[in-house]
């Protein structure tokens, strides 16, 4: 078996994977790059960017549809489905190509095939065996099912979802985390009648309590119905429908039961177990340096326990290469990364929830400001609101550790967000900083300053 000897080897071409590989050429490292399907992985080809076009598509769809409110005569005559996926396969190709060349300008030995992990250090394709001195596994995720559901026909995933060619009247969305929330918002503004099924209490589980409250508010608005606390029992579909049942005995017939119960580790079948990785429920354990239990091997992204971002691998990818080299890059606080999910209104998040605040640091203060008071949020005709979270009670000093944000757009906020939590800024230091008029931006100063004990435009 030929064999062949890099620096670097690194297993999976998604976020995390290729951003290893790019830091690491860039820091003088020989890499080799191994990918099976295409470069860029889950969030290029099927997650993040295609339903983020899909996303913009409905924002469109949506504004079309109400022009007349803002004296704009406008209509919406349909959706073209062709057309939709038209722009939004023009939109991963490029992003494709770029990559690719970007990848290739590093110099960086891009093998595609199906890679096996084989200890301590090597990666096997096809009849090839890659050797690093280091290897990195960063495979990423798969849509998950439930037991008993099978995906076919009716019943899709998000990875079907992206390349539907109609829209469907009738669609049943099976989870309402994230994805859910995003494809029932993107159905809707397309025309469809919505239905979320969610097992937990609310919307957005993983978000503050007040988040979820702000976005099941504006779908009631938007008539995207959901029932929360209620378990799936099972679906049975036929030519023309797909019918689900809940276990309260309440059945619900659709043309399509999208299943968004979140995505899984990818890592069976890949050889890790058999190589001796430490691995629990799926996932590959490694330490705040993402080491592995086997020396020289790392892991990062999607299969290591945490938030399943894009960002998230991408940045432990740099933070991977960058260790490697010997730079001791600082380890990457989980809560410190920013969290947006992209459905109308727009749910960000950065720090900790008010319950989590509660649990580490006891005496807490929290500030809800309403969009209500922001002009540039009334120009755009949304409603929501930016709650703060700050340790230490009323009258004492502490940093800010969690801002929750809900409304049209606001994903845009988080970068300032995410600055106020890494570097524990106080609401004080904020308040003292000038934020242009009007922007949305605005509102989230007008936050800092009411939590600073000088409310403006607002009733604190």
């Amino acid at each position: 078996m030929p064999e062949h000897n890099a620096d670097l080897v690194v297993l999976g071409g998604g976020s995390g994977g290729y951003a290893a590989a790019l830091r690491a050429a860039e820091l003088g490292m020989s890499v080799v790059l191994v990918e099976r399907d295409k470069l860029g992985g889950t969030c290029l080809h099927y997650g993040c960017i295609p339903t983020k076009a899909l996303l913009h598509a409905a924002e469109v769809a949506d504004a079309a549809r109400e022009g007349d409110k803002i004296g704009v005569k406008s209509s919406l005559a349909g959706i073209d489905m062709a057309g939709v996926n038209g722009y939004k396969d023009g939109v991963v190709a490029r992003l494709y190509k770029g990559l690719q060349g970007l990848v290739k300008s590093r110099k960086i030995n891009l093998v595609e095939g199906t890679g096996r992990f084989e200890g301590p250090n090597a990666v096997v394709v096809g009849d090839d065996r890659y050797v690093g001195r280091n290897v990195v596994l960063a495979t990423g995720s798969y849509a998950k099912s439930l037991p008993g559901l099978d995906i076919g026909g009716r019943i899709i995933t998000s990875n079907e979802a992206i390349h539907l060619d109609s829209v469907p009247n009738r669609v049943v969305v099976l989870g309402g985390g994230v994805i859910g929330v995003e494809f029932a918002s993107v159905f809707r503004s397309f025309g469809a009648e919505v239905t979320i099924v969610e097992a937990l209490p609310r919307l957005v589980p993983a978000e503050d309590e007040f988040s979820s409250k702000q976005l099941e508010r504006a779908f009631r608005r938007r008539k995207i119905a959901f029932k929360t606390g209620v378990k799936f029992t099972g679906a049975k579909q036929t030519e023309e429908s797909v019918t689900v049942s809940l276990e309260s005995g309440e059945e619900i017939e659709a043309d399509v039961l999208l299943v968004a119960v979140g995505r899984g580790p990818n890592t069976a079948g890949h050889g890790y177990e058999e190589a001796g990785i430490a691995i629990e429920r799926g996932f590959v354990l490694a330490d705040d340096r993402l080491r592995t239990n086997l020396q020289n091997v790392y892991a990062l992204g999607d299969i290591v326990p945490g938030l399943q971002l894009a960002h998230r691998g991408f940045q432990q990818g740099i933070f991977v290469a960058e260790e490697i080299a010997g730079l001791a890059p600082a380890p990457i606080d989980e809560a410190g990364i920013p969290r947006v999910t992209y459905c109308e209104p727009e749910v960000a998040s950065v720090g900790l929830t008010e319950a989590q605040a509660r649990e580490k640091h006891g005496d807490i203060q929290t500030l809800v400001y309403d969009l209500a008071g922001n002009g540039k949020s009334q120009i755009l005709q949304t409603q929501g609101a930016i709650k703060l979270v700050k340790a230490g009670g009323e009258g004492t000093p502490g940093p800010v550790v969690g801002i929750h944000m809900v409304g049209a757009r606001v994903g845009e906020l988080i970068g300032e967000a995410q600055l106020v939590y890494n570097w524990d800024a106080q609401a004080e230091d904020v308040a003292a900083l000038v934020h242009a008029h009007p922007t949305q931006n605005e509102a989230f100063g007008e936050a800092h300053l009411a939590l600073a004990g000088k409310p403006l435009h607002s009733h604190s």
